[in-house]
């Protein structure tokens, strides 16, 4: 038997409906030759000081810094929990191969080697990486199962995250309580809190500590524009008279004017820190509710996986690209599609294509017999302009037929990309907006 083990409940439910698992157990579903169990997020955590070492119970400074010779794990103290994990333990037992089928991050796989770890497995793992539950990303998923010791820096590196929080986190919190907090009360330290916390005290004592301090400027207003002095600005109010006096009655000349186009980048899709910044400015929403409501959007299928730091797409979410604009322009809330109007315009994009060699090199631009191809379009491969006629004529080879092909390939990925970038931050954002505030009950009743 193959055993699936997923990271939540939901997420095993869909796994296990996809390959055929349609049975429920206590604990799993099974089916099809597969057994499809989950955890409750962490199963296990790193053991606490008092298990390596009985004195390391007691809050005492000479047993600081604690550092174990070789850290271990244990399971969480919760009944729930101790339950969930017998019956994963029973099911690995006797498994001829097991799927991770883990979030797609270094948390997820964390989770689930730990819980492996525990139980004891021993027959070979595979793993199962998507970044999105539709059914369409399960099945691709399954059909393209990765050996685990693919990930295993991965593994690392969350290994290395969790030790150096404990580490941290344990021994400076005893050290701070120890020395200078009150009877009772607690000095917790922590990796991420601490500077967090360094960062608002520190900016409120600047606001508090600020004096505003006056300053003048030369400026004069010609044709409805206001022009300042290069000089910049004076502490008091004797400089500026001073360096008014020598331009006084002098002639206002305008020698030179210079027009630029600027660009701008498209802003890249939102990780979770950015759109927890973006919710709790525009809606109000603290980090935890935006977090709840984005992993609610993740298991209802509507985002890729919130907890990873990349703020791209994978290649392969390229060709997906009209399928999911196309049910974001179908999508209606009390009737109405808010994200027709957005989608609309873009209708020309929203068709792959893939046009047919033609004689004009895509992205060269016709130039005089005498004119060089600017740099930029020297990438479509060699390119010979004549004169026949009057007319102009352009030739090229078979190299330059298979290079504008993949220009069109990379035109096309463009659109994309700069689609996604423009659109789908407004889009989540605007459908975080209406759960939190017009469905308030969604989170708590799909986290259950």
């Amino acid at each position: 038997m193959i055993v699936c083990i997923a990271e939540k409940p939901s997420v095993a439910k869909d796994i296990a409906r996809i390959i055929g698992a349609n049975q429920s157990k206590d604990g799993y579903m099974e089916g099809n030759g597969f057994q499809v169990t989950w955890t409750f997020g962490h199963l296990c955590e790193l053991k606490m000081p008092e298990d390596y070492a009985p004195q390391w119970k007691s809050w005492r400074q000479e047993y600081l810094p604690m550092i174990p010779p070789r850290f271990g794990i244990r399971l969480k103290d919760d009944k729930g929990v101790k339950k969930q994990f017998d019956v994963i333990q029973r099911l690995m037992s006797k498994a001829e191969r097991i799927i991770n089928c883990g979030d797609a991050g270094q948390e997820g796989e964390l989770i689930q080697r730990w819980v492996m770890q525990k139980a004891g497995a021993k027959c070979p793992v595979s793993r199962l990486w998507i970044s999105s539950m539709t059914d369409e990303a399960i099945r691709e998923g399954f059909e393209n199962l990765k050996d685990q010791q693919e990930y295993h820096q991965l593994y690392m590196a969350g290994l290395s995250r969790a030790i150096g929080d404990w580490l941290l986190g344990i021994n400076a919190t005893r050290l701070y309580t120890i020395k200078y907090g009150q009877p009772g009360h607690l000095l917790s330290i922590g990796r991420v809190q601490t500077p967090t916390l360094a960062l608002i005290v520190k900016r409120q004592q600047e606001i508090e500590q600020f004096k505003p301090e006056p300053y003048w400027v030369l400026s004069t207003i010609y044709r409805d524009t206001t022009f300042t002095a290069t000089k910049g600005r004076f502490t008091n109010k004797e400089e500026g008279e001073k360096s008014f006096e020598l331009i006084k009655d002098k002639p206002f000349e305008i020698t030179k004017v210079e027009k630029k186009n600027g660009k701008e980048a498209p802003p890249h899709l939102y990780d979770l820190t950015s759109l927890q910044v973006d919710c709790n400015r525009k809606f109000g929403m603290s980090a935890e509710v935006t977090l709840n409501t984005i992993q609610a959007l993740y298991e209802r299928k509507l985002t890729t996986y919130p907890r990873v730091d990349t703020q791209f797409l994978s290649e392969d979410v390229y060709a997906k690209c009209p399928a999911i604009l196309n049910g974001l322009y179908q999508a209606k809330f009390a009737g109405e599609a808010p994200y027709a109007v957005f989608i609309k315009p873009l209708g020309l994009v929203l068709r792959p294509y893939r046009r047919k060699p033609r004689r004009l090199a895509v992205g060269v631009r016709l130039r005089d017999r005498d004119e060089e191809v600017a740099p930029a379009h020297r990438h479509c491969g060699r390119v010979r302009i004549e004169h026949r006629g009057g007319d102009r004529r352009e030739e090229r080879t078979h190299e330059n037929a298979e290079n504008a092909d993949n220009d069109e390939q990379l035109d096309e990925r463009k659109a994309f990309s700069c689609l996604f970038h423009f659109f789908l931050p407004f889009v989540l954002v605007v459908e975080l907006g209406i759960l939190s505030h017009k469905f308030s009950f969604l989170s708590s009743a799909l986290l259950r």
